[in-house]
């Protein structure tokens, strides 16, 4: 028997968007406000690079969930803003590995502090037992889709 307790509508309308999407609006507001010149999507690709440097531009769709040509422009414009190097790797010059320059390590704390204050704004109301609740569920999801 189907799990499925939402109406016709709300699964597609919140779970796989809404307070993403209204979380990521609001990240977007404080950088520019604090005069932080980079995308959420160029973010979420430096956030990757500051757990670990050197992966390939395979590695990076892999840990952001996106395809080949997202990665490559999106690379290209941290490229353009001095943000990522591209260096060819040493065993197969075919894969490019990606490494973060000075001025990227130097937006990790700032940046990272704006998306501290925002994820606690949006969870402000919420108790903590519930965010647990939820973090579960949606681990579920994940695990019954992957």
């Amino acid at each position: 028997m189907p799990n499925n307790q939402f109406k016709k509508g709300e699964l597609y309308s919140f779970i796989t968007g809404k307070a993403s999407i209204a979380i990521a609006r609001r990240l977007q507001k404080k950088f520019n406000a604090a005069g932080v010149n980079i995308t959420i999507e160029q973010w979420s690709v430096l956030y990757h690079l500051w757990k670990q440097e050197g992966i390939s531009q395979q590695e990076l769709c892999n840990a952001t969930f996106r395809d080949k040509p997202s990665i490559t422009r999106l690379v290209d414009n941290l490229e353009k803003l001095n943000l990522v190097k591209r260096v060819a790797s040493e065993s197969d010059r075919r894969i490019n590995m990606i490494y973060l320059t000075k001025q990227a390590q130097k937006l990790q704390e700032d940046t990272m502090a704006l998306a501290e204050e925002t994820l606690n704004e949006a969870l402000e109301t919420v108790p903590a037992d519930k965010v647990e609740i939820c973090k579960e569920v949606l681990q579920i999801v994940y695990d019954n889709l992957r």
